[in-house]
């Protein structure tokens, strides 16, 4: 992980609070292979296959249009809700095909949580209630519900701004803390990979100095995949990156992916260098 501009201070992992019926513990590979997204009779995406490690934080990046938000819901079978919307290839988490036959897209959503672009807290619910909305909604159980709220208030760096305040709603946040309450929110049901689609692009820089480095510190307990249009925070905060393009009237595909030091030091693509030094997008 290149720190740089910012330099972000590891601190050392506690052990989860215990959940009933959550996804299993620990952070899990994804890998994509051959996907193919259309919407209606528009092919999207194609032929896209990318490892996404273990505990480690990858950025999709590209120019506006390229399919890297839509690969994204793929990942966790919201590309599925689209009425138009089909696809070809597989997605494995661990190995194992989440749209396979007999999988439910709830359980997927369980272990592969998502983070908006846009900070959705529910406004009138209270702090407290914003974390642990998502057990709820997932039938999660929990014998410690105070520990968990701390837990994941902590781990998005949000608890120390809010501990006193905690039956206050969600909504009279400021956006940079609605966004991390939304992170507490996913990482309160402990997934195995939590996606973030562009999570800082309506934030100022404080706020997402702060998003940045809860990503740099979750990003050694869940596997982490994030798209970002920021050069500087995908060289700050990714282990591994991949470029998305798209041609004129042709879909996305993954030009190149690797290391991210790689990926903006030494591309082997030579739109990868144009894209990452500024040329173009």
């Amino acid at each position: 992980m290149t720190d740089t501009e910012v330099s972000y201070v590891d601190s050392p992992a506690r052990p989860l609070v215990e959940l009933t019926g959550g996804p299993p513990p620990g952070a899990a590979e994804l890998e994509s292979r051959e996907i193919g997204a259309w919407f209606g009779d528009r092919l999207v995406l194609e032929g896209v296959s990318l490892r996404m490690p273990a505990k480690e934080v990858t950025a999709l990046i590209g120019p506006s249009g390229c399919g890297k938000s839509t690969f994204l819901r793929i990942l966790n079978r919201m590309h599925e809700l689209v009425p138009s919307a089909s696809l070809t290839g597989e997605v494995l988490l661990d190995g194992k095909d989440i749209y396979a036959d007999g999988t439910r897209p709830q359980q997927v959503r369980l272990r592969i949580g998502m983070v908006f672009q846009k900070p959705n807290p529910f406004p009138a619910m209270s702090i407290r209630d914003n974390v642990l909305a998502g057990l709820k909604l997932a039938g999660v159980k929990c014998g410690d519900k105070d520990a968990l709220v701390e837990q994941s208030l902590e781990r998005a760096g949000l608890w120390r701004e809010v501990r006193d305040r905690l039956s206050s709603p969600g909504g009279a946040l400021s956006g940079g803390q609605q966004q991390r309450l939304c992170i507490a929110r996913s990482l309160a049901v402990q997934p195995n990979v939590l996606l973030m689609d562009e999570p800082c692009s309506a934030l100022d820089p404080t706020s997402t100095r702060r998003i940045e480095q809860t990503i740099a510190e979750i990003g050694h307990e869940v596997t982490v995949v994030i798209v970002t249009h920021n050069m500087q925070q995908a060289q700050r905060v990714s282990d591994h990156c991949a470029f998305f393009l798209a041609a004129e009237n042709e879909p996305g595909r993954v030009i190149e992916h690797g290391p991210t030091d790689t990926i903006f030091t030494a591309p082997s693509d030579e739109r990868t260098y144009d894209y990452v030094n500024g040329r173009f997008g």
